[in-house]
């Protein structure tokens, strides 16, 4: 049986999100990193929006991270599931999952974003709004949180493979307040997890490319 073949940067949120998926499992791949030109032309060819993950398994392609995730789970499982099978179980997974890349993710990214736009071209107040949306996406997350020990409960799933790198680049963007503790606390759990502590030194040597400036931490 052949192996996957994964386009992805090793410092892009959502690469290490799917990077934590297929660590989890032990899941053999095949690594194009993106740093390399010739991988760039191939993702092109690929999926002309020239946005990454995307995998290539058994001549299919697959795009978005969460559907990659969702596509290993069911073509390649492994002993870590995932996706639960419990239909109502799975819902508040894929809820996380999607809290995670839309209210931690985006509008950290407009920071990120709007920093290396050129200056004449600036979205100040688009960044104050991002900045109120992560302000209460940490409060309601720290509720949350106050009785789980990952996203949904016990089981490390696909809403952590999310959390963790939206998480990781979120307080380095716009720390996460001292009144969230649940969610402070939550993401110290995330970083000393393997599959994602992995992501994040194999990502290390790229961080000069954090347009804020990566703090000399983590």
């Amino acid at each position: 049986m052949s192996i996957p073949t994964l386009y992805a940067h090793p410092f892009s949120s959502y690469c290490q999100k799917v990077l934590v998926a297929l660590y989890e499992n032990d899941t053999p791949f095949t690594y194009r990193s993106l740093e390399d030109p010739a991988a760039n032309a191939e993702l092109q060819a690929l999926w002309p929006m020239k946005r990454f993950p995307v995998l290539v398994d058994g001549g299919r392609t697959v795009m978005e991270a969460s559907i990659i995730i969702e596509h290993l789970a069911l073509a390649r499982p492994g002993p870590v599931r995932l996706l639960p099978d419990d239909p109502a179980a799975a819902l508040d997974v894929r809820l996380m999952d999607r809290f995670f890349d839309n209210y931690i993710s985006t509008p950290q990214q407009k920071f990120v974003f709007n920093a290396i736009r050129p200056e004449g071209v600036r979205d100040p107040y688009g960044v104050d709004e991002a900045g109120r949306m992560l302000d209460t996406a940490y409060r309601w997350l720290d509720g949350v949180m106050v009785s789980r020990t990952w996203a949904t409960g016990d089981a490390f799933t696909l809403a952590d493979c999310a959390a963790a790198p939206a998480l990781f680049y979120a307080d380095w963007t716009r720390p996460i307040p001292t009144d969230c503790p649940n969610v402070r606390a939550y993401r110290n759990r995330l970083l000393a997890r393997p599959s994602f502590a992995r992501a994040v030194d194999e990502a290390r040597p790229f961080r000069p490319y954090f347009p804020l400036g990566a703090p000399d931490r983590d």
